[in-house]
């Protein structure tokens, strides 16, 4: 992985954090918009970490694939790109 691995970790660690604090609020039967709204936080910062993520694999990856004169790993790439951006969709 050619993302910030640090970074990367404290981040996923405080959604981590969140999804054990989203059990209790389930468990407590806790109001809906406040569970609710824990939830978008959650999925907020999960979004941020994918961004990194597929921004140093673009900047990366991609990009010593393209420098390369592999054109099956050119290729390759592509069309990693081409899944993700239909599972983003």
């Amino acid at each position: 992985m050619r993302a910030d691995r640090e970074l990367t970790l404290r981040k996923l660690k405080t959604v981590r954090g969140q999804i054990e604090g989203l059990i209790k609020m389930v468990e407590d039967d806790r109001y809906c918009i406040d569970i609710s709204i824990q939830l978008m936080a959650s999925i907020g910062i999960l979004k941020n970490i994918n961004k990194d993520v597929l921004d140093a694999h673009l900047r990366n990856c991609v990009m010593e694939a393209f420098d390369s004169h592999d054109q099956l790993d050119k290729e390759q790439k592509i069309e990693e790109m081409i899944k993700v951006i239909d599972k983003l969709t």
